[in-house]
């Protein structure tokens, strides 16, 4: 399989994450590489995000001085669903797998 690069504009930690995927799944069609460009760029928003809610707080003062959740909250949130739905798109299973049934200790 010839070695597909990622897209351009990703951070170093995405592009790495993209290499992953792309290499341990075989992901070459023109379909599986569009979802894995949405759930790397997902994966860069949701994380520029975070460090902006890092910085500045779940909520933010607003012109009157009222407190309001952080408008990046959302967008966080909703960058997290587009990686999921990319995962799952992509027949990638997120679940933790236990080596055993039943709930883990301690819940």
């Amino acid at each position: 399989m010839a070695t597909i690069k990622p897209p351009k504009g990703l951070s170093p930690e995405a592009r790495k994450i993209w290499i992953e995927l792309q290499e341990e799944y075989g992901i070459d069609d023109a379909a599986g590489l569009q979802l894995l460009n949405i759930f790397t760029h997902a994966f860069d928003r949701a994380k520029d995000c975070k460090a902006a809610i890092d910085k500045e707080g779940l909520q933010v003062a607003d012109r009157f001085g009222v407190m309001k959740s952080h408008c990046l909250t959302t967008v966080e949130r909703d960058a997290r669903g587009q990686m999921m739905t990319a995962l799952k798109a992509l027949n990638i299973d997120v679940e933790v797998l236990h080596d055993k049934p039943g709930r883990p200790p301690g819940r």
